[in-house]
């Protein structure tokens, strides 16, 4: 049986960087002018959802949820390391591309669709997320056990 070891620092790292790629890419200089037209969320719901028991969960059960996707994405990069003997940071990118794609983005497009959201939507989620997951995956690619 195979002990499954990752670098804690890269994955909190990892789960950081989730939250700087989500910030930049949804802030309004970049795509938060189009998320917000696209999905029809208003300026002032932004606000509303400032209130600090309410920005406190968000960003708290966010940030968990990114913590548990890099342990994963290393737990998977160093069982993929160890079974193709290629390096730590080309499974981890490989890896994230794959995963992004069969489920991230495949996962986005099912609900997108059944949810008749349009698909310049799933395109700016999709691509945010392909970013996101390749960020941490160079993150842990680099900083690997």
């Amino acid at each position: 049986m195979v002990s499954i070891e990752v670098n804690v620092w890269g994955v909190l790292l990892a789960a950081i960087s989730s939250m700087v790629v989500g910030s930049l890419w949804y802030m309004p200089g970049a795509f938060g002018k189009q998320w917000m037209k696209l999905t029809g969320v208003k300026m002032d719901e932004m606000r509303g959802a400032r209130q600090p028991g309410k920005m406190a969960w968000m960003y708290g059960s966010v940030f968990v949820a990114s913590l548990v996707m890099a342990y994963v994405l290393a737990a998977v990069s160093f069982l993929a390391t160890r079974y193709t003997g290629d390096g730590y940071l080309q499974d981890a990118l490989m890896l994230a591309l794959w995963l992004w794609l069969g489920f991230t983005a495949g996962r986005l497009y099912v609900h997108d669709t059944f949810e008749m959201r349009r698909k310049k939507l799933t395109i700016l989620n999709s691509a945010h997320e392909l970013v996101t997951v390749l960020v941490m995956a160079l993150i842990i690619g680099w900083l690997h056990p």
